[in-house]
């Protein structure tokens, strides 16, 4: 007796193993967008004009609590975590050089996870939805490794900030 199986039942089995693969694959696309999602709720956030004709956007709180979203810097669209604990605007470094940011200095900055150097800068224009602020502080900080550019109270104090349940309305002035 052979131990050779016949060509056609090989070939099911290849054709099993991929159709698993396949599924896998599948799988993992569409579960990265719920996690995606889940990570940052505020893909296209919701904006419309206040009662005055002033500037609003509603941003959701995600699973973890905080507010995520994407808006834009000089007209290049990022992914903002807010931080009301931050002085500045605090860019990765990796994410400033995409946007093609120039510093004027340095200083040291008290981070979450100690002292750092950070670079200074200024960002002609910022928005969220229909938000936009202009000549805004920032700090390139070479330690930050995420993707998210904290959004703290340099560009925040320009704007009105409520917070209702999981509900972030941020207005402008």
């Amino acid at each position: 007796m052979s131990d050779q199986q016949p060509p056609d039942l090989k070939m099911g089995k290849y054709f099993v193993w991929l159709a698993w693969c396949s599924a896998l694959g599948l799988l993992v696309f569409f579960f990265q967008d719920i996690l995606d999602k889940q990570w940052n709720p505020n893909q296209s956030p919701e904006f419309t004009l206040s009662n005055t004709g002033k500037a609003e956007v509603v941003l959701e709180q995600n699973r973890q609590g905080h507010y995520v979203t994407r808006g834009t810097i000089n007209g290049q669209t990022v992914v903002f975590l807010l931080d009301t604990g931050a002085t500045n605007v605090s860019i990765p470094a990796h994410i400033a050089e995409q946007l093609s940011l120039t510093s004027y200095g340095s200083h040291i900055a008290q981070t979450a996870n100690g002292n750092v150097r950070v670079f200074k800068t200024t960002l002609d224009e910022l928005s969220i939805g229909n938000l936009f602020l202009n000549n805004i502080d920032a700090s390139i900080n070479p330690g930050m490794k995420t993707n998210e550019i904290l959004l703290g109270m340099s560009a925040l104090k320009k704007v009105e900030f409520t917070q209702s349940g999981k509900r972030l309305i941020l207005r402008e002035r």
